[in-house]
This record gives structure tokens, sequence and C-alpha cells, in this order.
């Protein structure tokens, strides 16, 4: 924690890039795989954080932290991120998201929520974050405070799957896509699929078509570590990306998920590929924003191209449901929000409020020493004890620059001294309200 923050209560904190924000060439460079996991982390506790997990996917970079100065922390760890790309200082400070405070929880909630990935609703960020989870507190950074965010985040995961229907989208949408080939190619188990990128999108696909029956598999990458990690989960192979031209003669259905800012298959490579499958159908589902697939390779008989809008067309004619479900996802969000943020307000008050019944239990036994037995003398005692120090410091601050205001009263300086003094005074006379309900009807409550 940055000393100047001592004493504050720690902040949640995100730093982070992911696919809406920051270019192919950045996440790459900033990917952690998991064998660099520790190191990371280890680099973030040099830098001075001392609460934080990294979630790391092909659509997202993120740091989730909490810590008691936020501005100092979010440069800190936009440091080490830079330096793990191997960015000079300032390059990339523009495609990197800050959130503090309620944004960054909103955020954390919304991302295990799968809100915030290119197809909301699919089922795999949730357990991605768990593990992230898993392994900074293995790592030892993982203190109360953002234990307490992360765990929150993950029943509210839970809650927006299990009381909207907001899982349903991601399974319409593989379900298309293997109609959608099965279609164009008959039985799944003979055909060959070629996944370029690892994106959470095409993850998703490729493992529904596996599980359909897909013969085989291969899996391309920019980042080879992170198509390998993709290939053990989805039991492929990996082919290196300088073969994809080869490697599209054999794919019956390529699925794009990578998100370079151009194409990296053109029409010219799907036409070479087209020849030499004898004109065999090519079916390429590019789910990458931007996208993989040139748009005029769809242009060419025997090439059959679909986008993310055309599978949702196909798995829902409407969109109103889907909407509502969206909308309803964020509600509990904003609203698990709230609670977290009410409660975490509440127990902050908790010493503030033990310190007083210290306080009040010490004038107490005082008072009942003092008064002999006297059950009344007793509670006027505490009374006039209990109110003696407040009611002094009221009138010393009414008094203050008043006319006739006795020798040593405090003095202001300049015209605005009584403006200030009046402004003071109400703001005490509304906290000793708010405090002890003295402009409340009923006074009689023990609560």
């Amino acid at each position: 924690m940055a000393e100047e923050g001592a004493g504050a209560p720690p902040v949640p904190i995100v730093v982070g890039a992911s696919q809406r924000a920051t270019s192919l060439a950045v996440r790459d460079r900033l990917y952690v795989d998991e064998h660099g996991h520790a190191a990371f982390l280890d680099a973030l506790r040099e830098a001075g954080i001392g609460q934080a997990l990294l979630v790391s996917t092909c659509d997202r970079v993120e740091v989730h932290a909490v810590d008691a100065d936020p501005p100092a922390a979010t440069d800190r760890i936009v440091g080490v991120l830079a330096r793990h790309g191997g960015f000079v200082a300032g390059e990339i400070d523009e495609q990197l998201y800050r959130l503090t405070g309620e944004a960054a929880l909103r955020h954390i909630f919304a991302v295990a929520s799968s809100l915030e990935s290119t197809v909301i609703g699919e089922p795999h960020v949730l357990g991605q974050v768990k593990d992230s989870h898993r392994t900074a507190r293995t790592a030892g950074l993982v203190g109360g405070e953002l234990d307490a965010v992360m765990q929150r985040s993950f029943a509210v995961g839970k809650q927006v799957r299990t009381e909207t229907a907001i899982g349903e989208g991601p399974v319409s949408i593989a379900a298309a896509a293997i109609d959608l080939t099965r279609a164009v190619h008959g039985d799944l188990p003979r055909l060959s699929g070629l996944m370029i990128g690892s994106g959470e999108v095409g993850a998703l696909l490729a493992e529904a078509l596996r599980t359909a029956g897909l013969g085989r598999l291969f899996i391309t990458d920019t980042r080879v570590s992170r198509a390998e990690a993709l290939a053990r989960s989805l039991q492929c192979h990996v082919l290196p990306m300088e073969g994809l031209a080869e490697a599209l003669e054999r794919a019956d259905i390529t699925l794009g998920s990578l998100g370079s800012r151009t194409p990296v298959v053109t029409q010219a490579m799907a036409r070479a590929a087209l020849k030499r499958r004898r004109n065999r159908p090519l079916v390429f589902v590019d789910t990458a924003v931007p996208g993989d697939i040139d748009p005029l390779a769809d242009r060419l008989d025997g090439v059959f191209l679909y986008t993310l809008d055309d599978l949702e067309r196909v798995a829902r004619q409407g969109r109103v449901a889907r909407e509502a479900t969206v909308e309803a996802a964020w509600r509990i969000v904003g609203e698990a929000v709230a609670a977290f943020t009410r409660e975490r307000a509440e127990r902050a008050a908790v010493p503030a409020l033990l310190r007083l019944r210290e306080h009040f239990e010490a004038v107490r036994r005082r008072a009942v020493v003092d008064a002999g037995g006297d059950a009344e003398r007793a509670t006027r005692l505490l009374v006039n004890r209990l109110l003696h120090g407040p009611s002094l410091r009221l009138r010393r601050i009414a008094a203050r620059d008043a006319p006739g205001a006795p020798p040593g009263a405090p003095r202001g300086d300049g015209p605005g001294a009584d403006a200030e003094r009046d402004r003071e005074l109400a703001r005490m006379e509304e906290l000793l309200d708010r405090l002890f309900g003295t402009g409340d009807e009923d006074t009689d409550s023990e609560h």
C-alpha cells in the first residue's frame, strides 16, 4: 500500500486491455501464459501492489486489485504491464482502461457474469476468473479485501446465470454454427476444422463442434503458447501460423477468432484453397472483431461465410427477449455493486461505533459510582456528562465571531467567517439528527 494512502480503506481497481478497447498487437504482447503467471504476480508485488490477481486470456489481460491509494496503484500496475510487454513508459496508456471504486467493482462483477464478453453469456470466463483468483491466492496476493470482492463477483456471476436466460444465447449460436456446417458438409465426424486465434467465442464454438462429433480440429495463433493452452483443453493439434494457407485446404470449417486489424484469410487464399480442394465447399465462421476473414471471400462459389450477426439471426429471429435478458443481468450487477458498497461503508463505521460505546460505558460506570446507588441521580449524571463535551463545543462554535463573544473565544478571519460558522453549525445539527434521531417523533425506541 502507498504511504500516503495509509489508514484509508482499500478501493477496488481494474487496469487492463480487452478486445473492445485494445488492438490485437498490444494484447499479444501483454498476454501472460500460464508459465509466466507467477513471475507477473511477483512483479506486481515488487511494485508495491499488495493485493491483486491477473486475468489473462486471448480477449483480455486485466489486473484486478484493491489499494488504499488508487492513483498511485494504477500507475504502478500500468508500469508492470508495460514492462512485461516491452513498451516504453506512456506508449500504451491510451489502449488501457483504468477503473477505480464502484466503476471497477461493476466491471469485475460484469466480467464474472460474462457481460463484457464478445458473446454475452459465454460460460468460460467465470472459470477463468476463478482460476486467476486461485493462482493469486497461492502466491499470497489475495487478502481479505480482495477476496471479499472476488467472492461476491463469483456469487453475482452465478446469480446472473441462474436467474436470467443469459446462457441461452451462446448455446443457440453454437447450435446454429453446427446446423450450418451440417447443412453444407453433412455429418461432422468425417470433417476437419481449423481455429485461427484463441478468442473466447471461437473456443466456445470449437468446443461445441467437438462435442457434436467434429472429426479433427487444428488451432493456429500468433502466440504459440496461447494455442497450446487451448489445444490441451480441446484435445486437438497446433499448427504454425506460417502454414495457414496450406491448413485452409484441409479445413471444412474455419473459425476466425484472432481479431487482427486486417483479415488473415484473404479472398486469394480462399480461392487457392478451393482450387486445391477441387471446389469442395469452405465454411467460414468469423467470430473476430475486427473480422479475420475477408468479406470478399463470400463472393466465391463454394465459400459460405457467416459472422456472429448471421449466427444470431439463425439462432433467434427476434432480439427483444435477448435484450431484456441482458438488461436483467445488468440490473443484478448494479444491485450487487450498491449492496457491496453499502456493506463496506457500514463495516467501516464499526470501529468508531465501538469507541463511542466504550466511551459511553466508561461514563456510565463513573456515574453509577458517583451517584452512590441512587438510580435517579445516576441517570441525571450520565446524561449531563455525556452531553457536556458536545454542548461545550457547540457553544464555542456558535460564539465564534458573535457579538459579545467572551474573551478567548475562537475568532474567524474575514467577512465570510459568520457564514462559515452558520454552515458548520448546520452540518453538526444535521449530523446529530442523523446519528441520534432527534428529529424523529418516536424517541422511545431502545434501538
